[in-house]
């Protein structure tokens, strides 16, 4: 039972960091939530029938504890959006400052937008999942999955940061 969870976290223990990283915005948080994932998934393994992949059933139950983590720990609390985005320092240059908030604008449009709409673009960019994949992973078809996409993509596309 171990190995095999061993095994997916050697193949998949990444794939759920990045994911959740892009969710938390938080390297200690997204570590964390990776160890949980992979806790739960080894006390659930046998329960694991093989009907999705085992990337897609490690980032549903990595969503279902950042869920968890968000309704226990964000009620009535705000975030002040210098904390929402942290970015590496790109250097001085004109070029440096322009791309950063570039990137800035990206993700706050990006936090603007619906829940549903926010997961397929993160899974679909940093996850580098199929459009199959993220269905499955949100419990919905790929159809859905695309168009939710492309209304996304068109969304963030109005406000030009794309």
């Amino acid at each position: 039972m171990t190995d095999k969870v061993d095994g997916y976290y050697k193949q998949h223990g990444k794939l759920v960091f990045n994911y959740l990283y892009q969710l938390t915005r938080s390297y200690d948080l997204s570590e964390e939530l990776t160890q949980e994932t992979f806790y739960q998934a080894m006390r659930t393994v046998d329960n694991y029938k093989g009907d999705c992949k085992p990337s897609v059933w490690l980032c549903q139950i990595a969503k279902h504890l950042w869920y968890r983590y968000l309704e226990k720990n964000t009620k009535g609390k705000t975030v002040p959006i210098d904390e929402i985005e942290s970015f590496p320092d790109e250097g001085n240059t004109c070029d440096g400052f322009l791309e950063r908030q570039d990137k800035i604008g990206l993700y706050m449009k990006i936090h603007t937008l619906k829940k549903d709409m926010r997961e397929v673009i993160y899974l679909r960019l940093s996850g580098d999942l199929s459009f199959a994949e993220i269905g499955e992973i949100l419990g919905k078809t790929e159809n859905w999955a695309r168009v939710t996409f492309y209304r996304a993509k068109q969304q963030l596309m109005k406000g030009d940061y794309i």
